[in-house]
């Protein structure tokens, strides 16, 4: 054991002196995750936050030691016994270094939006070495440092054995193991994709029900939608077997209130989240949700996702079974994250089960999409649920297209090609920060490189398609895809510039891309077929599939209700759907001059409870929010949008979204403006919601039920 002291002691003292170095330069350049709160409010946790940057170092301590302690042993096995204590220090040294500039160079070629989002400096750093250091050469550099670390623990393992210090080789040997099962991972591998060996009797059962969504895909990138670049051959084909709604539209362009309203079928006055800013008292729904009505009726229900899904363990909504982030609109949850430096160095070793176990909150870093690692934690999902031989709900939902459209290798190529030396090369830069995301959506297109963009989220929504195809070809494979009801969906959609400003919600004038949403539904039973024109509402959504479940959809109390009937063909009159813009972090660019002034939303934050920690909207801010949004009423062809003006006044602007022209049509309709007027005011003020309108002003002016396609009908694709 002298011999492992004497090495383990100079590899502790070299992981300590990086692990000190680390840890003051982080606090030096302090920068934490999440919107900044008032000082008073952060002094109340100033204790917590300097036990989290303690706690970040320890682990940095602990993965520095593994590679201070190779370094060491590498010095042992060329120069045996030859070593002082300062050689072994700066032996240990370079084992940290060798490794972490390794880790550093392979994480900026195979996934460099994560370094990014963590990085102090101008980003034109990263761009100049990623082109310093190709690709090849960091492979070649990680088979060079493999192969070196095997043969000196091959080689000083022998000659330990040979000297008979056989427990020194033994405790080699059990290094060795330990740290190969870590980096292997073996509790996050595939799950075998052939048929159970007893395959169940699924006739007469109760159909499975699969949800799988990304954060902030639009609509008109599917290909069955038209978009040329033909991004999603996957979602198409099984739209083609199934069908796909063209018009579906979610009520506020924010991921909380849409997944709400989708989930429990009401508007988000009724269930109680208008933003994803919710108090702790809003958490609990007044409302039914879908995963426990379907618990309910023996359905095991689960829920897989990356930090874009961490409203559902945030919300009341029933799930059995989660494997999601933790509330990321959370101080306690943001300060533990530690300062920037602490968490880009943690990052290039913790994406792995381990680190989701042990470091949740380095693991599910806001802004990095996890789809690689969800993918795979919803087939493993798919195939334990599938043992249990009950019928399950699993809904997963994964940030592969959300800002800042960060996509791995070699997907972030595939449209803006090697070339390309901008800002923009990795991802959307300068929008790691609430702070940051206010100042860059008041700037117009000319601030930003808006091809680049678009070409990294179209990347983004190809490694979407390309997870979705794995999830059905495993469940292809395991038999399940002809007994599940398949539904590929988002929350909603996002401006690429189209009206000057960029983001989630923050236009709904015109053809706006942020409320209306993909919706294609497969039903193994050919009960859905076809491309469905009919304006249907993100509220329709859960009533319609316990519905097509053979279940009762007034189990929900639902605002909305089952589409079946337009499936069908049954129902021929439009529906209304209302929308409204989200809270506006700042006043967008394009907003016009004489609206309701905007409020800063990170000035109306607060925390009502310092023991969770939970970052929620003030009373005062949220009324004001509610009084500043724009709203509007989607009906046939019409679409009316109500915009609130400064000296409670209040604008309207109609579009007739079958013409090519984005323009406001109000002074050539005047009472059908008048008519959607009544009903839009209706909403906005007391949250009254008609499913069906009675303007008979607009059927006088040529505008019939929208089309449904029938049985067996594709539509245009």
């Amino acid at each position: 054991m002298r011999r492992w002291r004497r090495l383990a002691g100079d590899a502790a003292l070299a992981a300590a002196l990086f692990t000190v170095l680390l840890t003051a330069k982080s606090l030096r350049d302090f920068s934490r995750a999440g919107p900044a709160i008032r000082q008073q409010i952060e002094a109340h946790y100033a204790t917590f936050a300097v036990l989290s940057v303690f706690r970040l170092a320890a682990v940095v301590f602990v993965l520095a030691l593994a590679m201070a302690l190779a370094g060491r042993l590498a010095l042992e096995a060329w120069a045996p016994g030859r070593g002082r204590r300062l050689a072994g220090i700066l032996a240990g040294l370079v084992g940290i270094g060798a490794v972490s500039a390794w880790a550093f160079l392979d994480m900026l070629h195979r996934e460099p939006g994560l370094l990014v989002a963590n990085w102090l400096y101008d980003v034109n750093h990263l761009i100049r070495l990623w082109f310093l250091v190709p690709r090849p050469a960091v492979a070649a550099g990680g088979l060079l440092l493999a192969g070196l670390g095997a043969l000196s623990l091959a080689r000083l393992g022998l000659r330990w054995w040979r000297e008979g210090a056989r427990g020194a080789a033994g405790g080699l040997g059990l290094a060795v193991l330990a740290v190969g099962v870590l980096v292997a991972d073996p509790f996050d591998t595939e799950p075998p994709r052939g048929a159970l060996a007893a395959p169940r009797a699924r006739a007469g059962t109760p159909l499975n029900l699969v949800m799988i969504g990304s954060d902030t895909l639009r609509a008109d990138r599917l290909g069955i939608d038209g978009y040329p670049r033909k991004l999603t051959p996957a979602i198409d084909a099984l739209a083609r077997r199934g069908g796909w709604l063209a018009n579906l539209y979610v009520p506020i362009g924010r991921t909380a209130p849409s997944i709400t309203a989708m989930l429990t079928g009401t508007w988000p006055r009724h269930n109680g989240v208008t933003s994803n800013f919710i108090p702790d008292r809003a958490r609990d729904l007044p409302v039914p949700a879908l995963p426990a009505v379907l618990a309910r009726h023996g359905y095991r229900t689960m829920a897989v996702g990356d930090w874009a899904a961490s409203d559902l363990g945030k919300i009341g909504f029933g799930f059995q079974e989660r494997i999601t982030a933790p509330d990321q609109w959370n101080l306690r949850y943001l300060l533990s994250q530690g300062p920037k430096d602490l968490r880009l160095y943690l990052s290039l070793f913790t994406q792995n089960a381990w680190a989701r176990w042990l470091l949740p909150q380095i693991y599910y870093l806001a802004g990095r999409p996890l789809t690689t690692e969800v993918g795979r934690q919803a087939r493993r999902a798919l195939d334990r649920l599938d043992r249990q031989g009950r019928p399950f709900f699993l809904f997963t939902f994964i940030a592969t297209t959300h800002p800042p459209f960060s996509v791995e290798y070699p997907y972030y190529l595939r449209f803006s090609g090697p070339d390309y030396r901008g800002r923009s090369k990795f991802s959307m830069t300068d929008v790691f920060t609430p702070e940051a995301i206010a100042r860059a959506q008041a700037q117009g297109a000319e601030a930003f490189d808006v091809q680049q963009i678009v070409d990294l989220y179209d990347a983004c929504t190809v490694r979407f398609d390309d997870e979705v195809r794995r999830i059905l070809e495993f469940m292809k494979a395991r038999g399940l895809l002809e007994h599940t009801l398949v539904v590929i969906f988002s929350d909603h959609g996002t401006d690429l510039f189209e009206k000057g400003t960029w983001g989630q919600g923050n236009t709904i004038l015109g053809k706006d891309p942020s409320n209306r949403i993909p919706f294609v539904i497969f039903d193994p039973r050919w009960r859905v077929h076809g491309r469905i024109t009919a304006t249907a509402r993100s509220v329709d959504i859960a009533p319609t599939l316990l519905d097509l479940l053979g279940l009762d959809p007034a189990e929900l109390g639902a605002d909305g209700r089952s589409l079946v009937p337009v499936f069908r063909g049954e129902e021929r009159r439009p529906r209304a759907a209302y929308l409204a813009t989200g809270a506006w972090l700042a006043r967008v660019k394009g907003m016009a001059q004489d609206h309701l002034p905007v409020p800063p939303l990170l000035d109306l934050l607060e925390i009502r409870d310092y023991g969770t920690g939970t970052i929620s909207l003030t009373e005062a801010g949220r009324k004001r929010i509610e009084a500043a949004r724009d709203r509007a009423l989607r009906w046939g062809r019409w679409k009316l949008v109500r915009i609130p003006l400064q000296g409670g006044r209040v604008r309207y602007a109609l579009y007739d979204l079958r013409s090519a022209d984005d323009v406001d049509v109000s002074r050539a309709h005047p009472a059908l403006t008048r008519c959607l007027a009544r009903a839009l005011d209706r909403w906005a003020t007391t949250g009254e919601a008609a499913t069906w309108l009675n303007c008979g002003a607009a059927r006088r002016a040529g505008v019939p039920g929208d089309r449904v396609a029938g049985a067996g009908e594709r539509g245009r694709s």
